[in-house]
């Protein structure tokens, strides 16, 4: 099942079929079991036509409410070696190598909601880095009880030269304004998602294709529950919490971010996100 979040309402896909929620975001995806209960909750809702659907779909909203936005880091052995190779200069490269190896991920905190962009809208880059890409995630929605209950895409916008300079700038190179993207929707699938669940980014600049790259999550190091584990170790989620579990998909060295590239991320059973690249005016 997919749940959509449109300014005009909840958006429910079985199926083929789309169904009108009439639910409070928050309540309605914060609750055990919620595949469960969306399998017989979609028969309140209003049937609609995929026509319909469409309109819906043309104002899509990022699938978050009062969560919070957390990410995993170096989860992936190419994720590592990018950390490694932006932070060699300044003498960083050494604490990368460890937090890959250690029993303990590495978790930080990303956005809260009003930073978060969804599917056709905006990131932006830092004009104080010269170096920016975009990070294509699995991202986990977790309820109050930290259970995993849906996952949607994830763009974890990095400025790689400022946390290469300092790996303590971690916090300036991952957190501004639009730096999180997440859509298009929430998929909530009856099982826990494959491992073999592929993950594909695409860069173009004036239709250009400047990056082409695809993974699977069986590539990750680290465990989904193991992630979530740590994270609700010593915090509390009321509303509950996505987190982004990491990447291994790095455009190379030479390539850097400009504005009104297009990003495009697909993850298989979720979908597809397109994000433009701008700058904070």
């Amino acid at each position: 099942m997919k749940l959509y979040k449109t300014a005009k309402g909840i958006l429910l896909q079985f199926k083929e079929e789309y169904y009108v929620l009439q639910h409070e975001w928050d309540k309605l995806i914060n609750r055990d079991n919620l595949y469960t209960y969306l399998q017989s909750e979609y028969l309140h809702g209003k049937k609609i036509t995929t026509a319909e659907a469409g309109e819906y779909q043309r104002e899509l909203l990022p699938p978050i409410g009062a969560q919070e936005v957390w990410a995993a880091g170096v989860t992936y052995l190419r994720s590592r070696d990018a950390r490694m190779e932006e932070s060699k200069d300044t003498g960083g490269a050494d604490c990368y190598s460890r937090v890959y190896e250690a029993e303990r991920p590495e978790l930080f905190f990303k956005a809260l909601p009003h930073r978060v962009v969804g599917h056709e809208q905006t990131v932006y880059i830092r004009k104080d880095s010269t170096w920016n890409v975009p990070e294509p995630e699995l991202a986990l929605y977790i309820n109050a009880g930290g259970v995993i209950q849906g996952y949607t895409i994830g763009n974890d916008m990095s400025s790689r030269s400022i946390e290469g300079e300092n790996p303590l700038y971690l916090p300036q190179a991952k957190v501004y304004e639009k730096s999180a993207g997440l859509g298009p929707c929430l998929y909530v699938p009856e099982q826990p998602i494959s491992p073999e669940t592929g993950i594909y980014m695409t860069i173009h600049r004036n239709e250009v294709k400047m990056y082409e790259g695809s993974t699977t999550v069986s590539r990750m190091k680290r465990m989904l529950p193991e992630l979530v584990d740590y994270l609700y170790k010593e915090c509390d989620f009321v509303p509950g919490c996505f987190l982004m579990t990491g990447t291994c998909l790095v455009p190379p060295t030479d390539f850097t971010l400009q504005p009104n590239d297009r990003v495009t991320i697909s993850i298989d059973g979720i979908g597809t996100m397109v994000n433009r690249v701008d700058v904070k005016s």
